[in-house]
């Protein structure tokens, strides 16, 4: 009896673990989601630019779950080398959210910032950087 008993619990444990495991995996999964929806939009905004005869950079920012600003690469469209994506983001972000104060906003972008956008970022209060296709955390900006 006592050993039906053991292999009943062994059996109940081992379902709840597989339950269990198969969970935190949809967990995480869906935790990602958001990051990749998020790095679909900077690609978009790199096919804007680049429809458009510009270099090939796309970025977005994001504050509490949403797109507050996007910037496609206009260095070429406007002939102004400070018109990168990150910034072109940063500003539409302070234009939509009538402030200049980003904190805690996340900047995903297509490609590493160059040290001029990362140190706009970290003015503008930019809580981290998502770069790249394979959603690498790049950390805080430095200025």
């Amino acid at each position: 009896m006592s050993s039906l008993r053991d292999m009943k619990r062994r059996r109940f444990v081992a379902i709840a673990a597989v339950s269990w495991a198969s969970s935190v995996r949809t967990q995480a999964a869906e935790a990602a989601a958001p990051e990749r929806r998020f790095h679909d939009a900077a690609a978009a905004m790199r096919e804007l630019a680049l429809s458009w005869g510009d270099q090939p950079y796309g970025a977005v920012l994001v504050q509490g779950g949403r797109i507050v600003g996007d910037g496609p690469s206009r260095v070429v469209l406007n002939a102004d080398p400070n018109a990168h994506a990150e910034r072109e983001a940063i500003r539409d972000a302070q234009r939509r959210l009538g402030r200049q104060d980003l904190g805690g906003s996340v900047l995903y972008s297509t490609s590493r910032p160059c040290r001029a956008c990362e140190a706009a970022a970290a003015a503008a209060g930019v809580a981290r950087m998502v770069v790249g296709a394979d959603l690498v955390d790049a950390g805080a900006p430095r200025r």
